[in-house]
């Protein structure tokens, strides 16, 4: 799960990743309330809803989890994630903190990364830079943050986006890293030691 301050950069790093590596990656898209922004489109970068939808969904137990931020809902479809962890890609879900939480309580194994920029006054030019955003929301966002950065603690791995290629390509490096791990690939170890013992009693594979 990749989460960071809103104009961290993270949306960005995940499409590069989806482009790069289009084999390894699933993308967990997201539902909101929110309005599109311009280029955004349905079911690619989120599943748009009305407050009225969002909620019934609630109601339905049909998200993972769910939070309302600067005035909208953010959730994550229960169904999409389950049919994406059928697959042997990595599926990223870009979500806030409280959501990553929830989600890690559920799964366990879930790897949490954190983006943020290299400083304070680089998040607040990059908020302003997008055009999209009034300066209330931009002040919202900033103050957001606060909070954020006061639970980021409980992720695994902090990721700084100075330069997108070198971020990517780290965030790339970390995931794969996390799939070597021993409790990972038990199975495969128990494979090579059962074909062991075989070999040492001289029987054929």
């Amino acid at each position: 799960m990749l989460s960071g301050f809103a104009g961290s950069g993270k949306g960005t790093i995940m499409k590069e990743l989806l482009a790069r590596y289009p084999e390894e990656y699933a993308l967990s898209v997201s539902t909101t309330t929110r309005q599109p922004r311009p280029g955004e489109a349905e079911g690619r970068e989120y599943f748009f809803k009305t407050t009225k939808e969002f909620e019934q969904m609630i109601a339905e137990d049909a998200l993972l989890e769910y939070a309302r931020y600067v005035d909208n809902y953010y959730g994550t479809p229960r169904a999409y994630v389950e049919e994406q962890l059928q697959s042997s890609r990595n599926v990223i879900l870009e979500i806030e903190i409280q959501g990553a939480l929830l989600i890690k309580e559920k799964f366990p194994d879930t790897l949490l990364l954190f983006v943020t920029p290299p400083s304070a006054a680089v998040l607040r030019d990059r908020l302003v830079g997008r055009g999209t955003e009034t300066p209330e929301v931009v002040h919202s966002r900033l103050s957001r943050a606060i909070e954020e950065a006061d639970g980021c603690e409980a992720y695994d791995y902090l990721v700084i986006n100075d330069d997108l290629d070198t971020c990517v390509e780290d965030v790339h490096r970390i995931i794969c890293s996390e799939r070597n791990r021993m409790r990972h690939r038990l199975s495969e170890i128990e494979k090579i030691k059962h074909d062991l013992k075989q070999l040492v009693k001289g029987e054929q594979l």
